[in-house]
Parts: structure tokens; C-alpha cells; sequence
């Protein structure tokens, strides 16, 4: 790559200070290209197409050193989004059995991935076949210097009941996170996962987590992500999926945190009769800029694949959506739809938005659009003409919006949490 398209960046030394004594070959081999391709790559400059409108000029400035392990200390319980779970805890990225609760649940493997490499043979087969780090400067640096994660295992036919909830928290300072969780859903197995990243402080940290979800024939996942990071902190992610014929996977992509957050998220549809849902809700404040990359990478025919992404920006925040639809010659009867919505609550709030149809099949129905807007005056005066305040009715208004996305959640209780985490981050002392 170009020097005009990368920064000079501290970011490469912290792979020369590690080693990893006695790992298996195949990861000795890992670590090797994820290292060769962040070094070829760099951190990237807003001349890269990809990260146009994400300056990392700030990030690549910092002195950044490895990851430590470290006690964590909240100034909140940060576990509130499930009453009945199997709790993980990944301090900087490390599994904390301290703080973890892991019931023996037929059918599920939850453990650390670090182990799981030197305990399951299959891992070796999992790990790293999905992300594609080429891609990724960052996916690639984590592939070089994680430590640790998660492994959560589905066993054919296994159905777990209680939410598997896991706790991703940052603790230090101008330290790089690199988790890495590994996500395999045997046949006609089904789970509900619901990730976090939250900070124990106003720290500066980058994190880097890289997430591989695998779904074989008739598995049925619902997996929510929500990343509420301290807003001093970056947070630079992909999450990629595998779908394998006749599986469902449920994707919920909620941003909240980190002055700097980046999310790269591709589903490949790799078999017949998929079914897809990959959404959004997206809220910046301050002077946040959160950047979503989505790919639906149709591969086979017969599948339906949904997309909704809603953004609510405020103050001079910005927020950047791509979203991609790729549709392959051989993916004919393809059913994909995609909708990306932006709230504009502030005249210095910027909104990027460019989907993008990619297709190469002729018996398909595919569409995309992007719609910008303000909350409506008339809706306003409406609900103030019944004697709402006018906090409460933007409140009920800003919902509304973001709702559409909010309650495709199944479960309730990570629904409702989530409803309120939304009203505390737009500063609004309003519960519905």
C-alpha cells in the first residue's frame, strides 16, 4: 500500500515485544500473516476509500502498549441485560474465571479460547476460517497479538435456554484490547448471545476484538452486540458470519460508545433457504464518530437476507453507514432488502451514507434506500398540544424511531435494558 494512504504508526512494535512459546503450528502460522499483513497495511488514512470519512490521525499518534491483565472496577453493574444467564467476563481481554458464572449447560461449550486451543481439537479448524484479515488492518494485528477470548460451542441438536451473556471490559491506559471470540452453532442447535464492550473509567484505550460466528445446517442464533465503551476509548471491530443452508441468523448492532468506533460487519449466505437479519441502532453525541461497514454476501440461491439500520446524531457527532448487498451469479431467487435511517438532532450533525447493491443473478428482488430527516415539527406539536413536555415528546418521538429496530430483540429483559440505555445516552430522564 501507498505511504500516501497509511499513517506512521507506533502500532507494529507491539508485535516484536510478544511471544507465544509452545503454541500449536497452525496458530504460529496465524500469528504470522496477521503480522506480515498489518505491517504491509499500516493504519489507514482518510485517501483510503474504506476510511473516508474516519480519521485515525488521533489513533495512530498514541504510544500504545500491550494489553495487561487487570482487576476491573465498575462504577455500575455492568451485568443488567439478562436475569437468567450464563455470564462471561473478559478483562482486557483475557477470560476472568473470577468473575464469570458458567453453568453446565447440555450441549454448550463456553470457555476461554486459550484454553480451547490446547483442549479442542476443532478449534483449529474454526479459528481464523472465517474473518478474512486481508481485509482488516486491524483484524490482522489482533490475529498477530491476541492473548485470549471466547469459545462458545454448540453441539448438534443443543437448545440453550438462558441468554449467554459476555461482559467485554477495558481497564488501563493506552493499552491495545484484542479479544477474539469464536462463536461454531452445530446442526439444528440455538442460542441467544448478547455481547457488551464497556470501560471501568474514562481511560484511553483501543480496542481491537475480532468475533467468527460459524452456523451449520438448521442452527438458529440471535446475537446482539453493544458497544459502550468510554468515549475517550476507540473501538476498531469486525464480526464476520458464516451461514451454512437453512440456518437463521439474527444480528443487532447497537453503538453507543467510544469516541472513535468502527464496526466492519460481512454475513456470507453460503447455502440454500437462509434467513438473515443484519440491524442497526446507532447513537452519536458530542463529537463521537461511529463508522458501520455492512456486507450481505449472497452466495447461493433461495435466500432472504434484511437490513435496517437506524442512526440518531446529535451535538457534532458523525456517523458514517455503508452498507453493501452482494448478490453472485448462481444466487438466483434472492430476497434481500435494506433500509438505512438517519435522525438529525443538530444542525452540526453529519451524517455519511452510501448503500450499495452489488448483482449479478437476473431472477432477484433486491432494494436499498437512505433517508435523512429532522424529529417533525408537526409530530412535536402534536404530542405538546396534549400537554407532553416537550423532553418527554422528543423522547417518545426518538423511540419510535429507533424502535423499529429495538423490538426485533426476542428477549425482553435485553430489550427493555437496552430501551433505557438508550434514553440515558440522549440525556433524557424519561422511561416509557
Amino acid at each position: 500500500m501507498s505511504k500516501s494512504l497509511v499513517y506512521e504508526s507506533g502500532l507494529g512494535s507491539l508485535l516484536a515485544g510478544l511471544s507465544f512459546e509452545k503454541e500449536p503450528q497452525w496458530l504460529a502460522d496465524l500469528r504470522a500473516k496477521g503480522n506480515e499483513l498489518h505491517n504491509k497495511m499500516g493504519v489507514p488514512t482518510p485517501r483510503n476509500e474504506e476510511w473516508k470519512y474516519t480519521p485515525l490521525r488521533s489513533l495512530a499518534s498514541v504510544n500504545w502498549q500491550s494489553g495487561e491483565p487487570g482487576p476491573a472496577v465498575f462504577s455500575q453493574d455492568p451485568t443488567n441485560y439478562a436475569e437468567t444467564a450464563i455470564r462471561v467476563f473478559l478483562v482486557n481481554g483475557r477470560f476472568d474465571r473470577n468473575l464469570s458464572e458458567v453453568p453446565a449447560t447440555a450441549g454448550l461449550t463456553c470457555m476461554s479460547l486459550r484454553d480451547a486451543i490446547y483442549e479442542k481439537s476443532e478449534v483449529a479448524d474454526y479459528l481464523g476460517s472465517v474473518a478474512k484479515i486481508e481485509d482488516h488492518t486491524f483484524a490482522a494485528l489482533n490475529s498477530a497479538c491476541f492473548v485470549d477470548g471466547l469459545f462458545i460451542h454448540l453441539k448438534a441438536g443443543a437448545m440453550v435456554e438462558p441468554v449467554i451473556e459476555v461482559i467485554h471490559v477495558t481497564s488501563g491506559d493506552e493499552m491495545v484490547i484484542a479479544p477474539r471470540i469464536l462463536v461454531v452453532a452445530e446442526e439444528n442447535s440455538s442460542a441467544k448471545i448478547i455481547e457488551q464492550y464497556v470501560s471501568d473509567g474514562e481511560s484511553k484505550n483501543l480496542t481491537i476484538p475480532v468475533t467468527e460466528v460459524i452456523l451449520r445446517k438448521h442452527a438458529n442464533v440471535e446475537h446482539v452486540r453493544l458497544q459502550d465503551e468510554s468515549e475517550t476509548s476507540y473501538n476498531v471491530s469486525l464480526w464476520e458470519t458464516l451461514q451454512d443452508e437453512s440456518s437463521e441468523y439474527r444480528a443487532y448492532n447497537v453503538a453507543f460508545g467510544a469516541g472513535l468506533g468502527r464496526l466492519d460487519q460481512n454475513i456470507y449466505l453460503n447455502g440454500r433457504n437462509i434467513v438473515t437479519r443484519l440491524d442497526g441502532v446507532v447513537v452519536a453525541r458530542g463529537e463521537q464518530i461511529l463508522d458501520n461497514h455492512t456486507k450481505l454476501d449472497h452466495a447461493m440461491p433461495d435466500c432472504n437476507s434484511f437490513e435496517i439500520y437506524k442512526q440518531i446524531i446529535d451535538d457534532k457527532a458523525t456517523v458514517v453507514f455503508n452498507g453493501k448487498i452482494f448478490v453472485h451469479q448462481d444466487a438466483q431467487k434472492t430476497d434481500a432488502k435494506q433500509t438505512n435511517q438517519a435522525l438529525l438532532l443538530s444542525p452540526d450533525a453529519t451524517i455519511n451514507s452510501k448503500p450499495q447493491l452489488e448483482i449479478f443473478a437476473d431472477d432477484v428482488k433486491c432494494t436499498h434506500g437512505a433517508t435523512v430527516g429532522q424529529i417533525e415539527d408537526t409530530f412535536r406539536f402534536y404530542m405538546r398540544s396534549r400537554g407532553i413536555p416537550k423532553a418527554e415528546a422528543d423522547a417518545i418521538l426518538v423511540y419510535a424511531f429507533a424502535a423499529e429496530v429495538l423490538e426485533l430483540i426476542s428477549d425482553e429483559v435485553v430489550r427493555e435494558r437496552l430501551e433505557k440505555r438508550l434514553y440515558k445516552k440522549l440525556g433524557i430522564d424519561f422511561t416509557v
